[in-house]
């Protein structure tokens, strides 16, 4: 079965039980900024490596459900967003609407994007690369850059073994996934560097990764502890939860 096929159809899924469960509540389609930044922990970093402008060009690279497609759209910055789900299209859409902002929304493959090349200054991406083959999205991402250009991508992470069998054994919320669906590994992130002139890579949630148990208690704590350990170390990225990606291409 064809791998893009599976995941239009997985995620159009989705994206029915959240339209089904959104409904036309103008509430529960608005964009809270601090909400959305503190659901996960690495997003204000992620963020702040990206520094959208007004006046950028930006691409949200597989929007899902178009909450950042939104921010960044009344940040002044103009605004594509791609996704393989039709549905999650049609939920970006409503979303930019109902927060009044406007974002161009596409549905394309990540693999084979639909623009000129050297068209856009910013490229965001939340848990979209580890879909892809890696080979062929860094180099459609290079293409679509300007010169100068940073793309950051948000991703899960699969170098700590211990966690590999908590993902594939424990429930936790939310562990819907596609068949084919795996972290990112050091042999797939290398597929990256032929494309960029610089790559950062931030790993987050070494012990804070308890979260996703829904374990809350004490768990400001864990993260400065967690932060201690990362500055003074900064291997142990390697064994966490979550990396972001900072690519930058050449001017």
């Amino acid at each position: 079965m064809d791998r893009g096929w599976e995941e239009q159809q997985f995620h159009d899924r989705q994206a029915a039980r959240r339209a089904a469960a959104l409904g036309d509540d103008s509430r529960k389609w608005w964009v809270d900024e601090d909400a959305y930044f503190d659901h996960e922990t690495w997003l204000r970093s992620a963020w702040a490596r990206l520094e959208p402008k007004a006046g950028h060009k930006v691409l949200d690279y597989g929007c899902g459900h178009g909450m950042a497609a939104v921010i960044l759209a009344r940040r002044g910055a103009e605004v594509f967003a791609v996704d393989i789900s039709a549905g999650y299209i049609s939920e970006a859409s409503r979303r930019a609407a109902f927060n009044g902002v406007v974002v161009r929304c596409l549905q394309a493959d990540g693999e084979v994007l639909p623009f000129p090349s050297a068209s856009f200054d910013r490229v965001w991406g939340h848990a979209i690369v580890h879909h892809l083959c890696v080979k062929r999205a860094a180099a459609e991402v290079a293409r679509i850059l300007r010169p100068g250009g940073v793309a950051v991508f948000c991703e899960p992470w699969g170098g700590n073994p211990l966690l590999e069998i908590a993902r594939r054994y424990l429930p936790y919320p939310g562990k819907e996934r596609t068949p084919e669906e795996r972290p990112l590994t050091s042999g797939r992130l290398a597929h990256l560097r032929p494309y960029f002139a610089n790559i950062h890579v931030e790993g987050f949630q070494l012990l804070a990764l308890v979260r996703r148990l829904g374990w809350r208690k004490g768990i400001e704590w864990l993260q400065r502890l967690e932060q201690g350990l990362l500055r003074h170390w900064p291997a142990l990225w390697q064994w966490c939860r979550y990396v972001v990606i900072t690519c930058r291409k050449a001017n």
